[in-house]
């Protein structure tokens, strides 16, 4: 198990010197302009207070890493034009991810895969504009047919703080799946591949085995867990691992284990 201490936005390795780490925040949890009622049940969620955090040691190289291939992200681009974008603040960085959050937007799971770009404005929209964020949430989504899209701004390869686990947020990457997955809801095999592929990819580059556990220190009373309150998550967890909450629903939560074994093997553990 790797041990770190994050509070709402701060974390930290136990090193020699270990050093801590204030963090910041801003928030998004689910549906746009698709779902705009059900924001209002995921906006307890996110943080939005921002702190900025002291920079924490960097973790120490280990002898043999456990890369995975980096899967194909479509880019924001492709889903943000240029009458959509609203002016937003820089994006703030952690110096490693060393646990996913698995969510699902609450949103309507019959689309198109085509359509797939305005569903992600749709939720930019509401979460920018109707919630007044500074941008989406997630980092990372993924839709029914397996195709991931760039969420967050920032850069895919780094370690972007992202606005989707309240308390949980530093050193963490948010993965939506795009739909409503709850009891006896069918995920796509595809979805849940493609989940598993980047979450290898993105947990190997800090070495981070997706079947482990991590432990992250809650710095938000509104989290499953009170400020200041220690937890030992999985590394590849849901949203309610961090957060009171049903999301990423019981379907998706039941496949979890799986996608946890397959991103390991897709590392080559």
């Amino acid at each position: 198990m790797r041990v770190f201490r994050k509070a709402w936005g701060a974390w930290t390795r136990p090193t020699p010197r270990g050093r801590a780490r204030r963090a910041a925040v801003v928030l998004g949890c689910v549906p746009g302009l698709l779902a705009v009622l059900a924001l209002v049940v995921c906006v307890a969620g996110v943080d939005r207070k921002v702190v900025v955090p002291e920079r924490p040691a960097a973790a120490p190289q280990s002898a043999v890493t456990h890369r995975a291939v980096r899967p194909v992200i479509v880019p924001r681009s492709r889903w943000l034009d240029a009458r959509s974008t609203r002016t937003q603040p820089p994006a703030r960085y952690d110096d490693h991810v060393v646990a996913v959050f698995v969510h699902h937007t609450d949103s309507p799971n019959a689309y198109e895969c085509a359509d797939v770009p305005r569903i992600i404005r749709s939720l930019y929209d509401g979460q920018t504009g109707v919630r007044r964020w500074d941008d989406i949430g997630y980092n990372f989504l993924v839709d029914r047919c397996g195709t991931i899209y760039e969420g967050r701004a920032g850069g895919v390869d780094r370690a972007v703080t992202g606005a989707h686990t309240q308390g949980f947020n530093h050193g963490t990457a948010g993965i939506a799946a795009i739909g409503t997955f709850g009891a006896g809801t069918p995920v796509p095999r595809a979805m849940t591949e493609a989940i598993a592929a980047l979450a290898a990819w993105k947990l190997g580059l800090s070495d981070v085995d997706p079947r482990a556990t991590v432990r992250l220190v809650s710095s938000n009373d509104l989290s499953r867990y009170s400020a200041g309150t220690g937890a030992v998550l999985p590394t590849l967890a849901g949203h309610d691992a961090g957060f009171m909450t049903n999301c990423p629903g019981a379907a998706l939560t039941s496949q979890l284990p799986h996608i946890r074994a397959r991103a390991a093997h897709l590392q080559g553990r």
